[in-house]
């Protein structure tokens, strides 16, 4: 008799935590799959971090294949799912194609960034979803400090030094109050930029910061914000955005070059694309994180709508948190539906908050107790070291370091401003101006370049998308992009290619 097989679509929390539950549960009795574009679980309530860096990017990635060792890794994007053939289509780093046949099938692609019709924002903003957004960040973050110090006009160097967060959540908050500690230490005792003053604003429509939270965590963060130079702006938020800066709502113009878009996530539109009955772009599920009318099916994290038991009539939020419980949960009732154990439906309790302020600084709640200063800081990084899978020895070393040394603010050039676009379905994945896998020299090289003009250099799959369908923009010309690595000659210029060169702090766990 063969064993059962077993594919899991998506390696964020929820993905990672099934495939690490269902190894542990099945004891080699199952052929498990885990179907992801990248080759690591990334811990994105630390992602803020590493934009202002303190943490080098390795530190918040855990390794799939060296965690999940009963799990078989398949990189690529899941463009298709034939669910009466029981079937996944993907796409693979370097274009090919392949598919996966299944007999359980768990949905878990997560979520990207959501885009609102606001005018010049999908030109102009970068998200906060995935290690490239962060890493584009931090380089573009120094660059415009290093461009503002040697600006002979002082109102473009007020511009440069002047940087954007929409949304107040808890993504822009961490980001916002990260950005400022680290663009000020760029300023701070540098005879070259005396009287500099960078200058951060966080904007949000709702009347608070963090307005999804307990509104004592919500003062504190507020209080934190101001005390450091940031503008906080309640109530506002952007109605156009251009290349010179963004019209805010209340008709002010605010000169910059940086809009960091945090203003929530949407659901991966591969949900959306299997024709099953959605709750706002999540597919619906019953308690046991089954798919009705597909038992072979299950999904959870932000592509499932999952029912809250807790609040009858209401769906669980798209937090991590809820994401890495349900990847348990959905892990045991995969494993009941193959004769192992009973179900069970999803319930939660929560144990309190935790958000990252920078430096000492924090607010928390756990188990109800409001928390704020070195206290809350304290907190909050012993929860992140208990919570991530891995590399908590670097991430600690990390930390130390970032204590007692200052920190290396320098442009690495390794993500451009176009190859991270806020539209994206694969905001993990770092554009690249031709087909996927090319860019080696001779005739794939050629090839590669070819298929980049014919399709434009989107288009073609990780790292080059489009992902799940979408076509997105070729990659502007102009003198205003980043430098990059140098231009090669061994392969046949792109015409079209740029002449020059952007969590949540996760709820504490605790497990039904």
């Amino acid at each position: 008799m063969s064993r059962p097989r077993i594919v899991i679509v998506g390696a964020g929390f929820a993905g990672y935590r099934t495939a690490r539950t269902l190894s542990r549960l099945a004891r080699g009795r199952a052929d498990i799959t885990l179907l992801n574009p990248t080759d690591y679980f990334l811990y994105l309530p630390l992602l803020p971090q590493v934009a202002a860096g303190i943490l080098e990017p390795r530190r918040v990635t855990v390794s799939l294949s060296g965690t999940l060792r009963q799990a078989r890794l398949v990189l690529g994007e899941a463009d298709r799912i034939d669910l009466d053939a029981r079937t996944v289509h993907y796409t693979g780093p370097e274009g090919d194609g392949g598919s996966l046949s299944y007999d359980r099938l768990v949905l878990a692609a997560g979520s990207v960034n959501k885009l609102l019709p606001v005018p010049g924002v999908a030109e102009h903003a970068h998200g906060f979803r995935g290690l490239p957004e962060a890493l584009y960040l931090r380089d573009h973050v120094t660059r415009q400090v290093e461009l503002a110090a040697a600006a002979d006009d002082p109102a473009e160097c007020a511009a440069r030094c002047t940087f954007v967060v929409v949304g107040a959540g808890y993504t822009g908050t961490e980001v916002a109050a990260h950005g400022q500690l680290f663009s000020d230490a760029q300023v701070h005792k540098h005879p070259m930029r005396t009287g500099m003053r960078p200058r951060w604003l966080l904007l949000d429509i709702a009347d608070r910061v963090l307005p999804e939270l307990d509104e004592r965590l919500s003062r504190t963060a507020d209080r934190v914000l101001r005390e450091r130079g940031v503008d906080v702006r309640t109530g506002t938020s952007v109605k156009e955005a251009t290349r010179e800066g963004v019209l805010l709502s209340d008709g002010e113009f605010v000169d910059t070059r940086t809009l960091v878009w945090c203003v929530g996530v949407r659901p991966d539109p591969l949900a959306e694309s299997l024709g099953l009955p959605m709750e706002r772009g999540r597919l619906l599920v019953d308690p046991q994180l089954r798919v009705p009318g597909r038992p072979e099916v299950f999904a959870c994290g932000d592509a499932a709508a999952v029912p809250d038991l807790e609040e009858p009539g209401q769906y669980t939020p798209m937090t991590a948190q809820h994401a890495w419980r349900q990847g348990k949960v959905c892990a045991h009732n995969v494993a009941a539906s193959l004769g192992d154990g009973e179900p069970r439906p999803y319930r939660h309790s929560d144990l309190g908050f935790v958000v990252d302020l920078g430096g000492v600084k924090a607010a928390a709640n756990p188990l109800g107790v409001h928390l704020s200063g070195p206290v809350a800081g304290a907190v909050t990084r012993g929860y992140h070291l208990a919570a991530m899978p891995g590399n908590r020895v670097r991430v600690a070393a990390d930390w130390l370091l970032d204590a007692v040394l200052p920190r290396q603010a320098v442009q690495l050039g390794l993500v451009r401003s176009w190859s991270v676009p806020l539209d994206t379905a694969s905001p993990e994945l770092a554009r690249v101006p031709s087909g996927p896998g090319r860019g080696e020299s001779g005739a794939e090289g050629a090839a590669g370049q070819a298929a980049g003009q014919a399709s434009g250099p989107t288009g073609s799959r990780p790292g080059g998308e489009p992902g799940k369908g979408r076509s997105g923009p070729r990659p502007p010309a102009g003198p205003h992009l980043a430098p990059g690595p140098v231009k090669r000659t061994d392969v046949p210029a792109d015409p079209d290619a740029p002449a020059g060169p952007d969590h949540p702090a996760d709820p504490l766990e605790g497990d039904s």
